[in-house]
């Protein structure tokens, strides 16, 4: 029981890093909190690590706030879903939603392998974001027709 106390800690504090790197624009932060082959989906579109730089790029600046992530340990993997409330720097106008992640143990401790976001809009839908909006980039190796 310890240990699984330890993994969650763990595992709470990379969701933390992730928020204070997005915050902080530090994309290398970003980045250390995942696996070496981690993604992230979002707009229709799924992104690798090296796609982080651009990606950071350009998502507003603001403030991310992640909750405390509901987890499902597994030995050396786990997933969970974690809240989120993005708020921007120069409009305050907030997005939220959740991330849907899972984790693996690495030997540089627990890393997210994928996330994925879900925003929930006013209307009370949730989805994945808008795939036609003009300002994101595409994943490399992306054809934009």
């Amino acid at each position: 029981m310890a240990e699984q106390i330890d993994d969650i800690i763990e595992i709470e504090q990379l969701n933390a890093r992730y928020a204070v790197g997005m915050t902080k624009n530090d994309v290398d932060a970003v980045i250390e909190v995942f696996t070496p082959d981690g993604t992230y989906s979002a707009f229709g579109e799924t992104y690798a690590l090296t796609d982080f730089p651009v990606l950071v790029e350009a998502a507003p600046k603001g403030l991310f706030l992640t909750g405390t992530p509901a987890l499902e340990l597994d030995g050396e993997v786990a997933k969970g879903e974690v809240p989120l409330c993005f708020v921007d720097q120069t409009t305050h106008d907030m997005r939220i939603g959740w991330y849907t992640d899972t984790y693996r143990r690495t030997a540089a401790g627990w890393r997210l392998a994928t996330r994925s976001m879900t925003f929930q809009r006013k209307s009370g839908v949730a989805d994945s974001g808008r795939p036609h909006d003009p300002t994101r980039p595409l994943p490399a190796g992306t054809d934009p027709e």
